[in-house]
C-alpha cells in the first residue's frame, strides 16, 4: 500500500497511489499505473524415473505420434537443452523433454522435465495442473518421482516504462556474471543485459533468480499472440463502471516484469521455509504443492533486485508492485504464515580436495584437446556440478573471475611446459 509520512498529506486519500520522499518532500503520483495482471507465466516440472521402453521407440522415426490419448509431434532436442527427445503438443500447452543426456536409458535417472505454456497454466488451477503433469509423467517412466519444479512469475502493467538509467538504479544481489550474442549492451558491473535499443533488460543469471523487463506488446505481437494477451489483460476491466476507461488500454504499450527461479532456487525455499503456527518446513516437490507459496516468492524477488531512486528510497513504482501485488492463481496465498529463506548448501566441512582434483584433471583433458579457456568456463558453468565448484572457491576467496583467470593460468602453464607433446 502507500507510504505515509508525516508531511501534509490531507488531500491524499487513504490507500492512495501517491507516494512522498521524506528525504525531499516530493510526492509520486501513480494513480496513471495499471496493474494488469500477475500470474505464473511458465512451469517447468522436473521427474526422475526408468523410462517405459515403448516411449523410446515413438522417437524412431520423428513425426506426429500418439501418446497418453493425444496426439504429439516427436523429434530430437539439442543437446543444450540437457534432454535427448521431445514430444510436444502446442494445442494442450505441454512440451515433454525425455532421456537426460546424463543418464542411462535403463537407468534411473532425471529423464524427464514438462514445460507448461502459459495458456495451460491459465485454464487449470494448479492441483488439476499438477494431476495432468503427474499421470503424463507416469505414461512415460516407471518409479516415477517429482525431482522440483522452476516458475515464472509475470506482472503486466501500463501507464509505466523502464527508466532511461534503469540498469544504474537497478541493484542486485546476483552473483553471476553472462555475455549473450545479439545485444546492445552487456553491462557485467551491475550483472545486466540491454537488448533491443532498451525493449529488453536482463538481470541475474540463468541458474538462479533472474529479472526480465520488456516490451510485451511488442513480443506478443512478434508471435502472433497479441490478440490472446489482449484478451487476457481486458479480463481486469470494469464492466459495471462506464464513468472511467477500461483498466487495459490498446493504445498503450503494456510493460512486462518478470521473475524467473530456476528449480534449485525453488528447492532452496522448499528447504529452508517454515510455517510459523507449526515450525514444520514446507518441503514441496511439485508446482502444485509450491503454488500457495507464489506471493512469498514474487515479494522475494523483488527484494532481491531493488530499483531505487536514489540512495536509502526504493523506486515508488517498485515498492507498489512489491507490497501491493498478488499472484493470481487458485491456491490459497499462505504468504502471512509462512517465514521464506532459502537454505544454502555450503562447502563447511568440505575439504574441497574433490573439487580441486576434478579442475586439475578438467584443465589436463583441455591441454590436450587444445581448448581455449573462454569456451571451457562457459562450458563448465552449463554444468550441474558448477554450483558446488563456485561455492567451493568462494569459500577461498575467489570470485568467478578469479576462478577463470585461474583455469586460463594453469592451461596456459600446461601448453608452455608440455608443448604440442600432450
Amino acid at each position: 500500500m502507500a507510504s505515509r509520512t508525516a508531511v501534509d498529506m490531507s488531500r491524499v486519500e487513504a490507500f492512495s497511489r501517491f507516494f512522498v520522499d521524506p528525504g525531499t518532500a516530493q510526492i509520486f503520483d501513480l494513480s496513471s499505473v495499471r496493474l494488469l495482471r500477475c500470474a505464473p507465466d511458465t512451469v517447468r516440472q522436473l521427474y526422475s524415473g526408468l523410462i517405459r521402453p515403448e516411449v523410446l521407440s515413438l522417437f524412431e522415426e520423428p513425426g506426429m505420434v500418439d501418446f497418453a490419448g493425444f496426439r504429439w509431434h516427436a523429434g530430437r532436442v539439442g543437446r543444450d537443452s540437457g534432454y535427448q527427445f521431445k514430444l510436444q503438443n502446442a494445442d494442450l500447452g505441454f512440451i515433454l523433454l525425455i532421456k537426460a543426456f546424463s543418464t542411462k536409458a535403463d537407468s534411473i535417472g532425471p529423464h524427464l522435465k514438462i514445460e507448461v505454456s502459459p495458456h495451460a497454466i491459465d485454464f487449470l488451477p494448479p492441483e488439476r495442473l499438477q494431476e495432468h503433469l503427474d499421470r503424463l509423467a507416469s505414461s512415460v517412466m516407471t518409479h516415477v518421482s517429482p525431482n522440483q519444479c522452476a516458475v515464472h512469475l509475470a506482472l503486466d502493467v501500463q501507464g509505466w516504462r523502464p527508466p532511461h538509467d534503469l540498469v544504474a538504479r537497478m541493484h542486485c544481489r546476483a552473483r553471476a556474471h553472462r555475455s549473450i550474442s545479439g545485444i546492445d549492451q552487456v553491462l557485467f558491473a551491475s550483472n545486466a543485459s540491454v537488448y533491443g535499443r532498451g525493449a529488453t533488460f536482463t538481470f541475474g543469471s540463468t541458474d538462479g533468480v533472474q529479472l526480465c523487463i520488456y516490451n510485451k506488446t511488442e513480443q506478443a505481437k512478434a508471435i502472433d499472440k497479441l490478440d490472446y494477451w489482449e484478451s487476457v489483460w481486458r479480463r481486469s476491466d470494469n464492466p459495471f463502471d462506464s464513468s472511467d476507461s477500461y483498466n487495459y488500454d490498446p493504445s498503450q504499450t503494456v510493460w512486462r516484469i518478470e521473475l524467473r527461479f530456476h528449480h534449485s532456487v525453488v528447492q532452496q525455499f522448499a528447504d529452508g521455509s517454515a510455517d510459523f503456527r507449526t515450525g514444520a518446513m514446507i518441503d514441496t516437490h511439485t508446482y502444485g504443492e509450491f503454488s500457495s507459496h507464489l506471493d512469498g516468492l514474487w515479494r522475494y524477488g523483488l527484494e532481491s533486485f531493488r530499483l531505487v531512486n536514489r540512495p536509502g528510497y526504493l523506486e515508488p513504482f517498485w515498492s507498489l508492485i512489491r507490497l501491493d501485488v498478488r499472484v493470481s492463481v487458485e491456491a490459497e496465498s499462505l504468504i502471512d504464515q509462512t517465514g521464506y529463506k532459502r537454505h544454502y548448501k555450503t562447502a563447511a566441512g568440505f575439504s574441497g580436495k574433490n573439487v580441486e582434483l576434478f579442475l586439475g584433471n578438467f584443465v589436463s583433458l583441455l591441454a590436450r584437446e587444445r581448448q581455449g579457456a573462454k569456451k571451457a568456463f562457459s562450458r563448465l558453468k552449463e554444468w550441474e556440478c558448477w554450483g558446488v565448484i563456485r561455492d567451493h572457491y568462494a569459500s577461498k576467496g575467489k570470485s568467478e573471475k578469479a576462478i577463470y583467470e585461474h583455469i586460463r593460468d594453469l592451461l596456459e602453464e600446461r601448453h608452455v611446459r608440455w608443448g604440442r607433446g600432450i
